[in-house]
């Protein structure tokens, strides 16, 4: 494979991280809009945003046995325009069965989607031999900020769903079709000196474990910060509304800076090193949050969490990608699954300790999660590894 197709495939995956991440955030930052177009009640909302992930779950294990028939590009060619097409959808309908149908093609279709494109930039950085995973996190990052400014503007101009979300998928529905023609760059290839690793390789889940509980303990941290972080600057540290929305942008903005220079790190210094660094500030991160005097003082909490949590979830499927070379789908598509489970666990968790204990408490919960990924760091590769494999190579390399 020449090093000008690994570059067309790499910015085309780039350009479907930054894609993805556009259309999570006008769906996610939308959900009051949503609410109120179909009357979705308080106590039916939970229903409706749970089946997302769930729904999400079932679709990335079942991409594994997809992946191994037609391949994970085939599947994120089609997958990534039927989250856009669901996303119309969501904001198309009027009858409550509309939402429901949207919103449950979208979980399936994303579940699809995450999955195949993590796939594809694992062997994508197996085929460059470098560090490159963080770069298209950082890519997704930057679509969530983009797509966060779109749904404000919506909102603030008091446009209806569906003409807040029309121009963006006529626009990024193209670009991500016209990407996928170089997807293939990044279907697994067995890399020279490897096909004794991957003949009859499989997943032993006690091996994926500690990454699993790594993946979950991120994700209960990242959703603590989405869906709490404004109520807790408003109603425990006293903040007003307005400022009460600075600490997600702060985070958000952060997770891109962290990703944005995590390979480098990872090149230097190794990804067990980059892994328990991200673990160390977001543990701190929160232990801020929990014992601020004043809003901004917990802003710059939430600011920290955000470098130390950018790094854990692309290095943790980089690592899946490690442990069994010969067999990273069914790897990532299984790792993938613990997205969503902390997704699901986290929000409520936090709220009923909060509810039942304090708030303030209730943060101490995800530090000391986040901080046990200290421990499990060693599963992420030799202290002296660079990319992973004890080696890095000094260059893309012919994988053909």
């Amino acid at each position: 494979m020449t090093d000008a197709r690994l570059r067309r495939g790499r910015g085309s995956l780039g350009v479907s991280f930054f894609v993805q991440g556009v259309t999570f955030a006008l769906l996610v930052t939308r959900i009051p809009g949503i609410q109120d177009r179909y009357g979705i009640s308080d106590a039916l909302l939970p229903a409706f945003l749970a089946a997302v992930p769930i729904l999400a779950g079932v679709a990335s294990v079942t991409t594994e046995k997809v992946v191994a028939r037609v391949g994970a590009a085939v599947v994120l060619r089609w997958a990534q325009p039927v989250v856009l097409l669901a996303l119309l959808g969501v904001g198309a309908g009027t009858e409550l069965w509309e939402a429901a149908v949207a919103l449950g093609l979208f979980g399936l279709a994303v579940g699809a989607l995450d999955a195949s494109m993590n796939m594809l930039g694992v062997n994508l950085q197996r085929a460059y031999g470098r560090s490159i995973m963080l770069g298209f996190h950082a890519s997704y990052s930057l679509g969530g900020i983009v797509g966060a400014s779109l749904a404000w503007v919506g909102a603030h101009w008091h446009l209806s769903l569906f003409v807040s979300y029309l121009p963006v998928v006529v626009v990024l529905l193209p670009a991500a079709l016209l990407g996928s023609r170089w997807y293939g760059a990044g279907e697994h290839r067995t890399v020279k000196g490897e096909a004794g690793e991957s003949r009859g390789s499989g997943v032993a889940f006690a091996l994926l474990l500690p990454l699993c509980l790594v993946m979950t303990f991120a994700y209960i941290g990242d959703s603590t910060v989405s869906n709490w972080s404004a109520k807790y600057l408003q109603d425990v540290l006293g903040s007003s509304e307005e400022v009460a929305t600075v600490p997600y942008n702060a985070y958000m903005v952060t997770t891109l800076l962290g990703r944005a220079v995590g390979d480098l790190g990872v090149r230097r210094l190794g990804a067990v090193a980059v892994v328990r660094c991200g673990a160390v500030l977001a543990a701190l991160g929160f232990a801020v949050v929990a014992v601020a005097p004043g809003a901004w003082v917990g802003i710059a909490g939430f600011t920290v969490l955000g470098f130390g949590l950018s790094v854990i979830v692309p290095q943790t499927f980089a690592a899946a990608g490690r442990l069994f070379p010969g067999a990273s789908d069914a790897a990532v598509a299984r790792l993938n699954v613990f997205n969503y489970v902390g997704f699901l666990i986290g929000s409520p968790l936090v709220g009923a300790l909060g509810d039942a204990w304090s708030y303030r408490g209730a943060m101490l919960v995800p530090m000391v999660l986040v901080l046990a990924t200290v421990v499990y760091a060693t599963s992420f590769g030799s202290r002296e590894a660079r990319y992973g494999g004890g080696h890095e190579r000094p260059r893309t390399v012919d994988v053909g």
